[in-house]
């Protein structure tokens, strides 16, 4: 691909890992005064970065490569049996797609999320985390609804939009009724066959991390590709 200027990416300072305990990380970044567009991106992506907020990233250990930036070629996904389960159990949720960035509406809910998940009350910057100038950004909502016909907002599913498929970003729900239904899961498979109904190719859900809990479920989306020395190659599903 031919680059309208230069592109340039710089390593950050060593830091402690945040999946694997006892390890250094750093990441090769892409410089922020880059003029930063879609086309640019999607190559990036299949490249193996990822953003948060406007910063492009991957990560960059010299020593380590457990962070493995993974694909899922829509076309060929199979839903296993847990996951028919799960998509019948959440047949009767509604998702509408909101392009208009974020809304103020989500707040309630990610601050729910956080402190459920991760035990924080950072809610500053939210939106500088979720949103980027230069990049399509739809906002997936799952609704289920009460007795009395009301919507409920339940989750939210913040993906990039490229011409290569769609890259999750981040994805937050109420706890209660996403740890129940296993909505996670269901925001996954739904963009999965989203992109199988928009003809795009592939579904980036971000990091595989063998040895970490919270990072090793991608495998169990099958078939799934892995970025491994330069190289997509198939991953197998873990024991």
């Amino acid at each position: 691909m031919k680059l309208d200027q230069p592109l340039k990416i710089f390593p950050t300072g060593m830091h402690p890992c945040s999946y694997l305990p006892g390890l250094i990380a750093r990441n090769a970044v892409v410089d922020p005064d880059y003029e930063m567009t879609p086309h640019v991106y999607d190559y990036l992506i299949q490249n193996g970065f990822r953003r948060s907020g406007e910063q492009v990233y991957r990560p960059y250990c010299h020593t380590c490569e457990e962070c493995v930036t993974t694909r899922i070629p829509v076309a060929d996904f199979s839903r296993s049996k847990s996951q028919r389960r799960n998509w019948k159990l959440n047949s009767d949720l509604t998702v509408e797609i909101n392009t208009s960035g974020f809304r103020q509406e989500y707040l309630p809910l990610y601050q729910r999320y956080l402190e459920s998940r991760h035990e924080s009350q950072d809610y500053e910057g939210v939106e500088k985390f979720l949103l980027a100038d230069w990049c399509d950004i739809d906002f997936y909502e799952f609704y289920s609804e009460d007795e009395s016909g009301n919507k409920n907002l339940i989750g939210v599913a913040v993906t990039d939009v490229v011409k290569s498929g769609l890259s999750a970003v981040y994805t937050f729900f109420d706890p209660e009724e996403g740890n129940k239904r296993g909505l996670g899961v269901y925001a996954v498979l739904w963009q999965v066959e989203y992109a199988q109904q928009q003809q795009l190719e592939f579904v980036y859900p971000g990091f595989w991390i063998k040895d970490c809990r919270k990072m090793n479920y991608k495998t169990r989306y099958q078939p799934i590709e892995g970025l491994i020395k330069g190289k997509w190659i198939a991953l197998q599903k873990d024991a």
